[in-house]
């Protein structure tokens, strides 16, 4: 996985590589997808979810640009894998899901699998999570038709945020958003991508 689909790709940050082999991706999956989890393509993960191919989350991941002393907001948990994986580069995560069930079943996983430094909240995700912000990073791993203000909002000066942005059938692309020093955003479209919608509640 981490030779054929990531570092062929162009992805070049060591940490991230290692930490992508490190953390074991089928525990991450249902049983009957475990044989699949590090081939190159999203699985799903139960209601109407998916967990995204290796390349996009270490693509995703790079893009963030995280440090040890980053507070990181993501939004849509998921099962926790890429929780998992900005755990491992940061001090402290807070995830949003909005499917309860998941939402439980991720915090559960992340704690038995000894990642103890994630939150995880059951909540919309458009709204973030206003008492803990601002973060120095965020990253949505679902796809709102337009970037949510909260989100912007809720993103320190200096910060970043990586998010893919697209109606569910046309073409999605990721951005990289960056607040500057003053609050002024720069906007940069990077990558076409599929990603399942931000729903609200």
């Amino acid at each position: 996985m981490i030779e054929d689909q990531i570092i062929k790709r162009g992805i070049e940050d060591q940490r991230v590589l290692d930490i992508m082999e490190s953390v074991e991706r089928h525990k991450f999956v249902p049983e009957k997808y475990a044989e699949s989890a590090y081939k190159d393509g999203p699985l799903p993960i139960g209601h109407g979810q998916t967990i995204s191919q290796p390349f996009i989350v270490a693509f995703m991941t790079e893009n963030l640009k995280v440090d040890s002393s980053h507070k990181i907001l993501e939004i849509g948990t998921g099962s926790g894998y890429q929780a998992a994986i900005l755990s491992r580069l940061t001090n402290y995560v807070y995830t949003i899901e909005i499917v309860d069930e998941l939402a439980k079943e991720s915090s559960s996983r992340l704690k038995k699998l000894g990642f103890k430094n994630v939150s995880v909240r059951s909540g919309d995700g458009y709204k973030g999570w206003p008492e803990e912000a601002p973060f120095d990073r965020i990253m949505v791993t679902a796809a709102p038709e337009e970037i949510p203000d909260m989100l912007v909002e809720q993103l320190a000066e200096g910060g970043i945020m990586v998010i893919p942005v697209g109606k569910q059938f046309d073409i999605q692309y990721l951005w990289v958003i960056t607040k500057e020093i003053g609050g002024s955003i720069k906007k940069e479209k990077i990558l076409p991508v599929r990603f399942v919608p931000m729903v609200t509640k």
